[in-house]
């Protein structure tokens, strides 16, 4: 294509400083296009400059969309995987970790509701949301940008990006609107399927070739690297495992694992006027937390939590 427009631009002279204007702006346009995997950025609630391409085209990390499930007897996983497990009416599920780490997200449904299961390996957060949303039902996909080093989603329905963390659109046509929050819990396969023996798993048959025993980020968990550049508050390890809680009204409270094995395991206090209830355990790395329902909890890496609540207040062991 350049080499015909610089022969057609010397053949007629008058008109080649049009042409290359043209094919430097079209050029520039299309890579742009490219860095942006196709998404409109122009109007966005939070800085254009710190949406960052994450390396994946869109859909580069292909979602699930009502994926096969399989009964926990006879299920070919491991006990000790982790898994984010959630229970709505008579029904309960588990999502393999080794599965989002390589998709991030999944729509579902469960107990009869449409969910959104995510999961951002550069954050640690897995969080659930409802997907229906002012009556419109949307299904999400992995847009390839990243805010904050976190999971920028979009819906197929309005191409809106949605901040994983924030809950939030933050381009688009819903731009502002938020999705609600599910309660979830992430612990061992042997755990979840002790406490919920009736309970449903995500089945390796994806449809895609993954080799699901295998970690795509390696011991990127452990170290202090961070592959996106975002705020890092230096007072614990950036991938110290957090607890955050937060209200609608934007009040937050950050947990950090240490503090809470300094307090011996388990903290009982107020928040927002509220009695709640937060434990840890250093063996199995869980969190588990007590709570109204109204309270978002939001269990990740401690620079992420920070990054996106730069306010919040933390615990301190006594």
């Amino acid at each position: 294509m350049f080499h015909k427009e610089l022969f057609f631009s010397t053949r007629i002279p008058a008109i080649s400083g049009l042409l290359s204007a043209l094919t430097i702006l079209l050029f520039s346009t299309s890579v742009l296009a490219v860095n942006d995997n196709g998404f409109d950025l122009s109007v966005s609630s939070i800085p254009r400059s710190e949406i960052l391409h994450g390396g994946p085209a869109r859909d580069g990390i292909p979602a699930l969309s009502e994926p096969k499930t399989q009964f926990a007897e006879g299920s070919a996983w491991d006990d000790s995987i982790m898994v984010i497990g959630l229970s709505i009416g008579n029904e309960t599920r588990a999502y393999p970790v080794n599965i989002l780490a390589h998709h991030e997200l999944v729509n579902d449904v469960v107990g009869g509701k449409e969910i959104l299961i995510s999961y951002c390996p550069l954050c640690g957060t897995a969080i659930v949301f409802q997907r229906r949303l002012e009556g419109q039902l949307l299904d999400f996909g992995v847009s390839g940008l990243l805010y904050q080093s976190d999971l920028l989603m979009y819906d197929r329905q309005t191409e809106s990006l949605w901040s994983q963390i924030k809950a939030e659109a933050v381009t688009g046509k819903l731009i502002g609107k938020r999705l609600p929050l599910l309660r979830s819990e992430m612990m061992s396969w042997g755990r979840w399927r002790k406490v919920h023996p009736t309970t449903s798993i995500l089945s390796r048959v994806t449809g895609h070739l993954r080799n699901y025993d295998q970690q795509p980020y390696g011991d990127y968990s452990q170290v202090r690297q961070v592959y996106f550049p975002a705020p890092l508050d230096t007072r614990y390890h950036p991938k110290l495992p957090t607890l955050g809680l937060r209200t609608q009204a934007g009040q937050a409270r950050a947990y950090p694992s240490v503090e809470i094995l300094a307090a011996g395991g388990e903290v009982e206090e107020q928040f927002e006027g509220a009695e709640i209830r937060v434990e840890y355990d250093e063996r199995t790395a869980v969190f588990r937390v007590q709570a109204p329902a109204e309270i978002e909890t939001i269990q990740g890496y401690w620079f992420a939590w920070m990054a996106f609540h730069p306010k919040s207040s933390v615990y301190r062991a006594p």
